[in-house]
This record gives structure tokens, C-alpha cells and sequence, in this order.
């Protein structure tokens, strides 16, 4: 397990008034290439710095080209300031090029609001998820994330690892931050995208890379591990579709969210 927390690694220095400089882990990758909830959460970071809304509720990013680890550069602009709301939009730029754009709408979450939900799929039996997904994919590609966050499957879901894939496509399980680290609005925004492409328990393959997230963030997570369930519904044209709901550990819907990646079978 890591030695660093998330904070440090997607923390941002302010450097002008809409400029902020950041460091991307070459740890916190797969096969080389940065997480993209990791690069979410870092242009996050800088959109509601010292801001009255300090939280963000929603988030949809597009991945235009994947940065290196290294040094690199966020901005941000404010589209609206509102008194519930407000609407920030953020670059992630790397050697001159824009890598990462987002649109974020930023608030306040309130502890302990009242909610209703209906329709949302049971959350993941948090005793049941013992296995530890492993640093390197089915078929062999590097994932150094996995040395840092604690991911655990349940027993039907480590069958992608230890005797292949479902044809389901539905991954289940727990996932921790270095040294239990509790998370925040913010890192919830790399928690949707911290497990492995649903599309493995379709089919092994290679790096699944991000084109777009968009996420919802709906509460504070209570202290604990976060409980993941992380589906596949689409795969067609070298496209994959993905759905991820995430649970604290006293059961409450905390964030969710969709993406668009790319993928190449056989």
C-alpha cells in the first residue's frame, strides 16, 4: 500500500488567478497512462478552490490526448456564480496541448439531507469482497494504481482474475484509499472510474482508455470503504459504455456515474 494520500497526489498550487500548477503521479496509472477519474479529481481540485461552493456536484470531462506523469497545468474559468450553484469549467494542459476539459456545477452538499431514490440497484455486500485485485490486468498490462488503492472483488467478480470472464459484465466490491484516507466530494470523482473496466468480465483486453466521464456527486461519504458496483451495457464499434454506483459504508448512494471508452477485443 501507498505511503502518500490522494490529497497529496491530486493536490494543485495556485500560481495566477485562474492558473494552477500540478504534479501527475506516475503511480497512480495504468499501463503508463494516468487514471482518468485521478485527472477528474485533480482539475476538481482547482475548480473549487476558494470558492463559497466548495463542493463539486457534478463533473463531465472529455479526454482529448493522455498527459504523462509529470508536471502540468490546470485552468479555470467561471461561467456563473449562483447562490446554490455555480458552473466552472476547467483544462487540464500538458507541453502547450489541452489534455483533460471539464465542466463542473460546484455547491453544497448538506450533511444528512433527506432524500428519496427508487430504481437503483442493490448495493455490493461489503463482507463477501475478500479478493485484491492484483497490478496487472488479465492479460498482463501494468496497473501501478493498484499498489496505491485497495481495490477488493467479491467472490463472482474474481472470476475475471482467477477463471475468466462471465459474459455478465458487472464488477463488484470495496475500494479504500492509501493508508484508509477518508474520502471526499472530490475524490469521489476518481472513485467512479478506480475499478477495472467492467468489459473484463466480457473480455480480457488491454488499456480501455477514457473518452468521456460524466459523474454525479450526491452526498459525504460516512468514514469507511466505499462499495463499487460498476457495470458494462454496450460494447459496439470499438466503443464500451459503463455505469458506476457508489455506496458509502453506511449504505448511502454517494456518487454516479457514466463513461464512454474506448476498446479493442481479440
Amino acid at each position: 500500500m501507498s505511503t502518500t494520500t490522494f490529497a497529496a497526489v491530486s493536490a494543485v498550487k495556485r500560481r495566477s488567478p485562474n492558473g494552477f500548477d500540478a504534479d501527475i503521479s506516475p503511480q497512480w496509472t495504468i499501463g503508463g497512462k494516468p487514471n482518468g477519474g485521478y485527472l477528474l479529481a485533480l482539475v476538481g481540485r482547482a475548480a473549487v478552490a476558494d470558492r463559497e461552493h466548495a463542493d463539486v456536484l457534478a463533473a463531465s470531462a472529455h479526454y482529448l490526448r493522455s498527459p504523462d506523469p509529470g508536471p502540468a497545468e490546470v485552468e479555470v474559468e467561471t461561467l456563473r456564480t449562483g447562490r446554490a450553484a455555480s458552473q466552472v469549467r476547467g483544462r487540464l494542459r500538458q507541453d502547450g496541448k489541452t489534455c483533460v476539459e471539464a465542466l463542473f456545477t460546484v455547491g453544497t452538499l448538506v450533511p444528512g439531507a433527506a432524500h428519496w431514490q427508487d430504481g437503483l440497484p442493490a448495493a455490493p455486500l461489503a463482507a463477501d469482497a475478500t479478493f485484491r485485485v492484483p497490478s496487472t490486468t488479465p492479460v498482463g498490462v501494468p496497473v501501478a494504481i493498484m499498489d496505491e488503492i485497495d481495490v477488493r472483488f467479491d467472490a463472482e467478480s474474481a472470476r475475471v482474475f482467477t477463471a475468466g470472464p462471465s459474459g455478465h459484465g458487472e464488477l463488484r466490491g470495496t475500494l479504500t484509499l492509501p493508508g484508509g484516507e477518508p474520502f471526499a466530494p472530490v475524490s469521489l470523482l476518481f472513485a467512479v472510474d478506480a475499478f477495472p473496466p467492467a468489459t473484463f468480465d466480457i473480455a480480457p483486453t488491454g488499456w480501455v482508455p477514457t473518452l468521456e466521464l460524466t459523474v454525479y456527486v450526491r452526498a459525504r461519504p460516512a468514514p469507511g470503504p466505499l462499495r463499487v458496483l460498476h457495470r458494462a451495457h454496450l460494447i459496439t464499434d470499438s466503443r464500451a459504455d459503463e455505469s458506476c454506483h457508489v455506496w458509502d459504508s453506511a449504505g448511502t448512494l454517494v456518487a454516479q456515474a457514466t463513461q464512454l471508452a474506448g476498446i479493442r477485443l481479440g
